[in-house]
């Protein structure tokens, strides 16, 4: 019970900005702008290509950095902390500099009719550099709670290391990957400072937020906030829940 009350303070101030984003948006007047649906258009339809290749990008990456003892593995480590620990704003400019019209791989890809500024692969390209090192880690730490032991076993009855894979490690391991899942959904489409820099067009959500909150002030973006909450909040709220699930399932292992 002491707990509970030394918890309260927390609690309402998480609480609080919600309350109050019910309080104030114009119910009776609810609308999105001019463009608006468009940009949870983007968001979601671009999303959704960011999100399987982070996954496919990821998993062996995560999956080797929990199961490999070559010295290498620090500075894999590290390499792939640099990029999370970057302000978003510091690495849009990185990629301007790398993948823009004048950079070290841009002039190359635009001699071959390649471009990735302002366009829907430079803004899938944003998704990725923004949500895939908190992927790799959370997929890191999943992999690394698998038993030892259990994938032993698969091996001993003479299981393939693909069907140890599919049906031991990635079961097991998935609480963690739903984590890692949830986060990088959060950061595809929250993503702001990256795409701000690097994509400002298409426009997503956080910069169409951005756009209608220069023009015409505060009063003008709830509508499309609660788009932005919407979209965002459910699929992690759901893999959530199927941890929980998956904790009851395997209740000996994290």
């Amino acid at each position: 019970m002491i707990s509970l009350w030394l918890a309260i303070p927390a609690l309402a101030l998480l609480a609080i900005p919600f309350i109050t984003l019910i309080s104030v948006t114009p119910w009776r007047g609810f609308h999105l702008a001019y463009g608006d649906w468009h940009s949870v258009t983007v968001s979601l339809g671009l999303s959704a290509v960011s999100i399987p290749i982070i996954i496919l990008l990821g998993i062996p990456l995560a999956l080797w950095m929990a199961r490999s003892d070559s010295r290498w593995r620090s500075w894999v480590e590290a390499f792939v902390m640099v990029p999370l620990l970057t302000p978003p704003l510091a690495m849009g400019i990185l990629l301007v500099s790398v993948y823009g019209p004048y950079g070290s791989l841009g002039d190359g890809l635009s001699r071959l009719g390649i471009s990735l500024t302002n366009n829907a692969a430079a803004f899938v390209l944003a998704q990725v550099y923004g949500a895939l090192p908190y992927f790799v880690m959370s997929a890191r730490a999943a992999f690394e709670g698998v038993p030892h032991d259990v994938e032993e076993a698969g091996k001993t009855l003479g299981a393939s290391r693909w069907h140890i894979l599919s049906k031991l490690t990635l079961p097991i391991a998935s609480r963690g990957l739903a984590t890692g899942l949830a986060i990088a959904w959060v950061r595809v489409i929250g993503e702001f400072g990256i795409v701000l820099v690097f994509c400002y067009f298409p426009q997503g959500i956080p910069v169409k937020l951005f756009i209608n909150l220069q023009n015409d002030g505060v009063d003008s973006v709830y509508s499309l906030l609660w788009i932005l909450l919407i979209t965002t909040l459910p699929f992690p709220l759901w893999c959530f829940s199927r941890m929980g699930k998956r904790k009851k399932e395997y209740p000996g292992v994290s």
